[in-house]
């Protein structure tokens, strides 16, 4: 998104995105948060100096979180860069190509898809012990609701019908420009924007969760049913050495709230193992966790210690990496199993769905149960009797329709329109 607003700043006569030619800027906009990320990061910028040296591209520029991160290393590393900006530098490093500053509500999507990303706050104020993004992006700060919304009518009117509201915490949004937590209220006004047919949250911190969040999600329509919230562990001891201020009871009731508060809710959320802390007793205890609340989709990592944070400065990496793994494995099993259950009982049941895409005959689609690219997908057979009218399948991409689950497997379903 970031990369999204700049280009859209640039002035049209002045810029222009190339796929072909020598180009007199290669941008990079990097990420410092993990390990592999970085890697990959580096090894692009290292790709764009060698273009450089053979005459093939003009100056290089970095921006993003890898600059902001390792700005003292970085220069001297690969000095052949031209420019090195911070990750929230997007006016200076306007500035330095010669455009004007921008309020950056506007976006630039070179490939159209009907749903786009909506970074509505920028930073956290949270410190937890793994995490290095409080120290690279900097400290909370909400973007005015109405940038947002000015933000989601240009991309209604390019064909947008599904925005994905994300933030290092989106529960905190509003707390700095209006006092409150204001999640709800936003929701509520984006709901309002022509265009726009369905609002999901990601990204939710559990401690101090805002209710009304859940009294929208359950009364506005417009509103998915789902909520990506991660939990990363449920032992007290690993929540506490975590810093998540939250204990697992309170965990559990969270959970039951969400239930009880949104029925049909479909719960996201992501697990930590093998952090300082966790032995077999803790990890023992965030399977039964697991088996007993039935997540329908939930994401897993390892722990790994990240300089700058508080983890790798206090808290001693004493799980072995053969352990992690295990872990994580048996973890993902136990989730493989509870999956498969949640899309099976679906099959032949009829669903409103998005067509995001059309692959190998089929319609690529998701329902309010599946977020773009960390769920899985509905892929409708078009090739039947019932489908012989649609002429040009492209033509669907960008519109829902109705379709009845035929089949599911733990991560995609197929079906046929109805």
């Amino acid at each position: 998104m970031d990369t999204e607003h700049l280009l859209a700043a640039l002035p049209a006569d002045g810029f222009r995105v190339i796929n072909e030619g020598r180009p007199d800027y290669l941008l990079y906009n990097t990420c410092g948060f993990i390990g592999d990320a970085k890697e990959e990061s580096v090894n692009a910028v290292l790709e764009g100096v060698e273009a450089k040296k053979r005459g093939e591209a003009g100056k290089v520029v970095v921006f993003g979180c890898l600059s902001q991160r390792y700005s003292a290393e970085m220069p001297g590393l690969i000095p052949e860069v031209d420019a090195w900006f911070g990750a929230r530098d997007l006016n200076p490093l306007l500035r330095y190509l010669g455009a004007p500053a921008s309020r950056l509500v506007r976006r630039f999507q070179e490939t159209r898809r009907p749903y786009a990303y909506l970074k509505i706050s920028e930073g956290c104020d949270r410190r937890c012990s793994y995490c290095a993004i409080p120290f690279i992006r900097g400290a909370h700060r909400s973007v005015p609701m109405e940038d947002l919304v000015e933000e989601a009518a240009q991309l209604a009117s390019e064909g947008v019908k599904e925005l994905i509201l994300i933030a290092q915490d989106t529960t905190w949004y509003g707390l700095d420009l209006y006092g409150h937590r204001a999640l709800a209220g936003l929701l509520e006004r984006l709901s309002l924007v022509d265009g726009i047919e369905s609002l999901r949250v990601h990204y939710s911190y559990p401690a101090d969760f805002p209710d009304d969040v859940l009294d929208v999600m359950a009364s506005n329509p417009k509103v998915c049913k789902y909520l990506d919230i991660p939990l990363q562990h449920i032992s007290d001891k690993v929540l506490s050495n975590m810093h998540r201020h939250i204990d697992g009871d309170a965990t559990r009731a969270l959970v039951a709230r969400f239930r009880e508060s949104v029925p049909g809710l479909v719960l996201r959320t992501t697990m930590i193992v093998g952090h300082p802390g966790e032995g077999p007793e803790e990890f023992a205890e965030l399977l039964d966790f697991v088996r007993q609340a039935r997540f329908e989709r939930l994401g897993a990592f390892t722990y790994s210690e990240e300089d700058g944070t508080w983890g790798a400065a206090h808290l001693k990496d004493s799980v072995p990496e053969e352990v992690k793994r295990m872990r994580l494995e048996e973890l993902m099993s136990l989730q493989a199993d509870i999956s498969r259950s949640f899309n099976q009982s679906r099959v032949g049941s009829i669903e409103r769905v998005l067509v995001d895409d059309v692959s190998g005959g089929m319609l690529v689609c998701r329902s309010s149960s599946e977020s773009p690219e960390v769920d899985g997908e509905i892929l409708v057979d078009i090739s039947g009797e019932s489908c012989d009218a649609v002429q040009d399948p492209s033509s669907l991409v960008g519109r829902y329709i109705n379709v009845r689950i035929t089949a599911a497997d733990i991560y995609d379903l197929t079906a046929v329109p109805v």
